[in-house]
């Protein structure tokens, strides 16, 4: 699925939810996360037992604040942290009563992880559901006090994914009024018990924080351990909702836009893969025919072939080997536009819709662009000249601290194992050859070189090497800084990769 990031408790983990045992340390998971390309924010109230959290006293939680920055910090192997989340739902599970506001233990605890860690980003404040009122309150007062968070979270459970795109523009509006530059977003929970399981309501919820402009998403966690929440059963089966999110996270090149006839029912989010020519729509929420216009497609002919398939859970203890075939049509183009009929839609389901030239494309993906890669310590940024518009920047980071090292993973899917020819399109605007690590799948690092180039966020470059890669998934990361790699010389952006 490419997943690209968790929240994971935190080391030592009290917590026991849903009943279970302690168990998912951010630590320890962090291997397995590392090995699908996943960075993690690690929740760090949940080194306590029970939820609502049980507040001890202010000695107690500093204490703990300690022990889990100095445990990050001593995880030399762990690369893949993204954030502190300070609190979980602060605003019905902090004893203010017992602790004092809100806004000062965030101040109290903001302080605390600082005077450990000066770069790992802290997010929060994790409220709950969207409130204007609480929020300001809070940005306010983590302004005042030199404390705002690096990303702001919020909790989208309220069942209702209509209202994303208002709580988004308030957002955007609140800060504004009070002075703050733009934090990135994350909704680190969504998707009540009722809908997490319908792909159709989860395509509408993928929709909305795409066209948000969200950063990061994740499912809100109410199910088992071992399950991805209800995505995988009997031992990593697929359940209907995996194909939907296998979907997305197949998806190249560049997210294009998508526009829904109203902010309830049917919606949908769409890449365009311009290397193989690939339109990938996904649908749902809606009941019915309806029909998907596809716009600006000239350059796949003046014929293309239509795949359609869907998928559907029944609950989720049932496994779904693989989507439903629905139709596969050869349609004329007409006028740059397609109108793509979907029949007897069930608003629980969700539906892929596949667009590609009629005489086909290559087999397998080849070119991977840098931006939807997995990001450590670095900055997507966006240029005309980048391949799909968007690339790497900032990748500066070899100090030989782990918490701060700067690289990007690219997780590449190929079908046969052999040696690949790895070209890496790039930028250089330092005057003298720059270097980075290579390593794939965790092994051994070689040097890649980069010569001087006409300057920063100008592309059209290449360096070639190659890579031996297995036959499947691989992970290939390219580093100015990463354990074991003694680090790289000058700055190079990435703009992408491709394999040959």
């Amino acid at each position: 699925m490419k997943v690209n990031s968790l929240t994971q408790p935190a080391p030592g983990v009290g917590q026991r939810p849903n009943g279970q045992p302690p168990g998912g340390d951010a630590l320890l998971v962090a291997p397995q996360a590392t090995r699908a390309g996943a960075g993690e924010y690690i929740r760090m109230p949940d080194i306590y037992p029970n939820f609502p959290y049980r507040w001890v006293s202010w000695t107690d939680w500093l204490a703990k604040v300690n022990t889990m920055v100095t445990a990050r910090r001593n995880a030399t192997s762990v690369t893949n942290v993204i954030g502190w989340e300070l609190w979980n739902e602060p605003d019905w599970t902090w004893n203010t009563s017992a602790a004092g506001s809100f806004n000062d233990g965030w101040t109290r605890t903001f302080r605390a992880v600082r005077a450990l860690d000066t770069t790992t980003p802290i997010v929060g404040p994790s409220i709950s559901y969207y409130n204007r009122s609480w929020l300001s309150s809070f940005l306010s007062s983590a302004k005042a006090a030199g404390t705002l968070p690096d990303v702001i979270c919020w909790h989208e459970l309220g069942g209702d994914p209509s209202t994303i795109a208002a709580h988004i523009a308030d957002y955007r509006a609140l800060e504004g009024s009070l002075g703050i530059s733009p934090r990135r977003i994350s909704i680190n929970e969504y998707a009540a018990t009722s809908e997490v399981d319908v792909p159709g309501r989860i395509a509408s919820y993928v929709a909305k924080l795409e066209r948000g402009g969200v950063e990061t998403a994740h499912r809100a966690f109410w199910y088992e351990y071992g399950t991805m929440n209800g995505l995988v059963v009997n031992n990593s089966q697929p359940t209907g909702t995996w194909w939907l999110y296998k979907w997305y996270g197949d998806m190249a090149g560049r997210m294009v836009t998508t526009t829904p006839p109203a902010q309830t029912g049917l919606d949908g989010f769409a890449s365009y893969d311009a290397t193989r020519k690939i339109v990938n729509v996904i649908v749902g929420n809606e009941s019915g025919t309806n029909t998907v216009r596809v716009t600006g497609i000239g350059a796949l002919g003046s014929s293309v072939r239509v795949t359609l398939e869907s998928t559907h859970t029944p609950n989720r203890f049932t496994s779904v080997p693989a989507a439903t075939a629905v139709s596969d049509i050869v349609y004329r183009v007409t006028g740059d536009q397609l109108l793509v009929t979907v029949p007897n839609m069930a608003a629980s389901d969700a539906y892929h819709v596949i667009v590609q030239p009629a005489g086909g494309v290559p087999s397998y993906q080849q070119r991977y662009e840098a931006e939807n890669a997995s990001v450590f310590r670095a900055q997507r940024l966006t240029g005309s000249s980048a391949s799909e518009g968007g690339y790497v920047g900032r990748i500066d980071n070899s100090n030989g601290d782990h918490s701060t090292d700067s690289y990007v993973d690219f997780v590449v899917n190929v079908p046969t194992a052999r040696t690949y020819t790895m070209t890496i399109g790039y930028a250089n605007g330092t005057g003298a050859t720059a270097t980075q690590g290579l390593a794939v799948n965790g092994g051994s690092w070689s040097t890649v070189s980069y010569p001087a180039t006409s300057g920063w966020g100008q592309f059209g470059a290449t360096v070639s090497t190659t890579v031996n890669l297995r036959a499947g998934y691989n992970v290939i990361r390219l580093a100015k800084g990463s354990p074991g790699f003694s680090g790289g010389t000058g700055y190079a952006e990435l703009d992408h990769i491709q394999l040959t």
